[in-house]
């Protein structure tokens, strides 16, 4: 590992890319890695959408496709538990798969909220409106904040790996290249939707690139310090007071 172990983390990423497993005698195994092809799809998706928002060639209903990719996911989730023939994946993809329907339907409602604030679907247009719809209703983002912690599967809403109860979720039967494929896409979706919130709250700008840090770091703060809620609290929760909040919000910004 050379001089005093410096080329370890090296010699620890070749023997991680050069692993393999054969997937080729379970007739599953194909579909666990279509999840995985299909994740890695989705996140190309999202990155043509943050390409596309600096490189002023933003489709006008740029907001939408970022909804219709983002309900997508769970299906590649599902693929990759159901196919990796571990009951802990399974689980780990049918609790995936729930949270994200959860998430969805108050995603759906700052998805209205900010079209209606804002006067359009389109992310670029944004900072020329010259609205803040942090400061329209604040509570909106707090929401915000703890839906998207749900769906990019962070602490305390990490129910996809939950490592304490399902060895490591849906990833347990992966090596090698794609075990690394759905580690980077996750933290590729991590830094998305912190791109996202703040271009939705603050228009983007100096202060959505103040709003991207304080997202990241807000991430790293909740993995490190806040334990995971018990599940039956985290659906009562999106439900019974994320989404009323939410649906509160349309009628207020539409009055």
């Amino acid at each position: 590992v050379g001089f005093i172990g410096l080329l370890q983390s090296f010699s620890d990423l070749m023997k991680l890319m050069f692993k393999c497993k054969y997937y080729y005698f379970q007739s599953r195994s194909y579909v666990a890695l279509i999840g995985v092809f299909l994740l890695i799809c989705l996140v190309i998706f999202y990155c043509l959408v943050y390409g596309s928002y600096y490189s002023f060639s933003y489709s006008e209903f740029s907001f939408v496709w970022y909804l219709v990719i983002t309900s997508i996911t769970s299906y590649a989730l599902l693929c990759s538990g159901w196919g990796s023939y571990s009951n802990y994946s399974f689980l780990s993809s049918m609790r995936s798969a729930f949270s994200s329907v959860s998430f969805e339907a108050c995603f759906m409602c700052v998805v209205i909220f900010c079209s209606l604030c804002y006067g359009g679907y389109c992310l670029g247009s944004y900072y020329y409106s010259g609205i803040v719809s942090l400061f329209i209703f604040p509570c909106l983002y707090i929401l915000f904040l703890m839906c998207i912690l749900c769906e990019t599967n962070r602490a305390p809403f990490d129910y996809a790996e939950s490592e304490s109860e399902l060895v490591s979720g849906f990833n347990t039967e992966y090596s090698g290249i794609f075990f690394a494929c759905l580690f980077a896409c996750e933290y590729i979706i991590v830094f998305v939707f912190s791109w996202l919130g703040s271009i939705i709250m603050v228009g983007g700008g100096v202060f959505g690139f103040i709003f991207l840090s304080f997202h990241l770091l807000f991430f790293m703060w909740a993995r490190a310090t806040l334990p995971r809620i018990r599940y039956d609290f985290f659906v009562n929760f999106f439900w019974s007071v994320s989404l009323p909040l939410l649906i509160i919000s349309l009628f207020l910004i539409v009055n």
